[in-house]
């Protein structure tokens, strides 16, 4: 054995609605010591995100659902300790799907070497991670946006809208962002240069929107659904494109929806304006991963995208902090802090 004591966080019991801490436990055991081809790897960073609930739930979705008393999934930045593996050696810093503990083995499958002289560790986990390359992805390949063409995004503030914004400009078209409270919005305004930014919990909202984009909709980008949903849905502009990425406001909702059955006025529109709604999942564009490497740090290092990180400090923390971040209480990429690099 290791010698070594791992911490991890495992699916307790499944959430109806609002997740709470009983869904979660907390298990120590003794880490293992890697096999021939494998590594054991300390995790630094881990990064949580919104499809998290999904993984929670038993229903059925893109992927299989996480099972009970298994490690909660995510990705994570963690470091080689030992290694048995011919393409690692003890220090190196990696990009892996570790889960929410102290220490994991790995075959050195899906794995990613970084290097931490030429970006912040975290950034692997954010706008140069998965959530950048969810908006890069997303926005270039169904959005396309076009010069003067008006993009809106809401989550604003969240890693993949803050994301798209910045995008959106850097190719001409005029950023609309959506988020919650004064603080967010004037982060979005203000450090992140979008054209204009509504408070999406204004009584007025959805009138403040549409004076935020007098000649309408041309591209959506679609992460939260429900009411901000509602309020963009009348400016769509014919040929509208939104790429539709996650539905953070429906994720605690259970049992059925409450209210009329909108979908026909929703299919009355996409058929006389021509729209186009395009769900996606970022793995399906993998092959564009090098460009969106290559892009996104000349784009960070020449100030045309700015990030910004939310980090909690320790492991056990991770069940509050994802709960939070249901909740829009985050403020940047949710990160958590689980170990030092030794």
């Amino acid at each position: 054995m290791s010698g070594l004591t791992n911490r991890r966080i495992v699916l307790a019991a499944r959430p109806e609605g609002r997740p709470t801490p009983e869904n979660f436990r907390v298990e120590d055991a003794a880490a293992a010591e890697p096999g021939e081809g494998e590594v054991l790897l300390k995790v630094l960073y881990l990064s949580l995100d919104p499809y998290m609930r999904g993984r929670m739930s038993a229903a059925k979705s893109y992927a299989a659902p996480l099972g009970l008393g298994e490690v909660m999934i995510g990705g994570t930045v963690a470091q080689v300790v030992r290694s048995r593996h011919p393409d690692y050696a003890e220090g190196d810093h990696v990009l892996s799907f570790s889960g929410w503990q102290s220490y994991a083995l790995s075959n050195g499958e899906g794995l990613r070497k970084l290097d931490p002289s030429a970006a912040p560790l975290t950034t692997a986990l954010g706008v140069l991670g998965m959530p950048g390359f969810t908006a890069y992805a997303g926005l270039f390949t169904i959005g396309r946006p076009q010069p003067g063409e008006t993009v809106v995004v809401a989550a604003a503030s969240g890693p993949v809208g803050a994301t798209v914004g910045q995008l959106a400009r850097i190719k001409g078209a005029r950023a609309v962002g959506i988020a919650g409270g004064p603080d967010k919005c004037a982060y979005v305004r203000d450090e992140l240069g979008f054209d204009a930014v509504v408070d999406h919990r204004a009584p007025d909202f959805a009138e403040r929107l549409k004076d935020a984009c007098p000649k309408g909709v041309d591209v959506y980008f679609e992460n939260v659904g429900g009411a901000v949903w509602d309020a963009v849905f009348p400016l769509f502009n014919e040929f509208a494109r939104i790429p539709v990425c996650g539905l953070i406001a429906q994720y605690n909702s259970a049992g059925e929806f409450p209210g009329p059955d909108r979908l026909p006025i929703v299919m009355r529109d996409v058929l006389s304006k021509s729209l186009t709604l395009r769900g996606f999942i970022q793995r399906e564009f993998v092959s564009q991963l090098p460009d969106f490497h290559r892009e996104m740090s000349a784009w960070i290092r020449d100030g045309r995208v700015r990030y910004r990180e939310d980090i909690v400090d320790g492991l056990d923390r991770a069940p509050e902090a994802l709960i939070g971040l249901l909740e829009g209480r985050n403020f940047g990429k949710l990160i958590v802090k689980v170990g030092e690099a030794e």
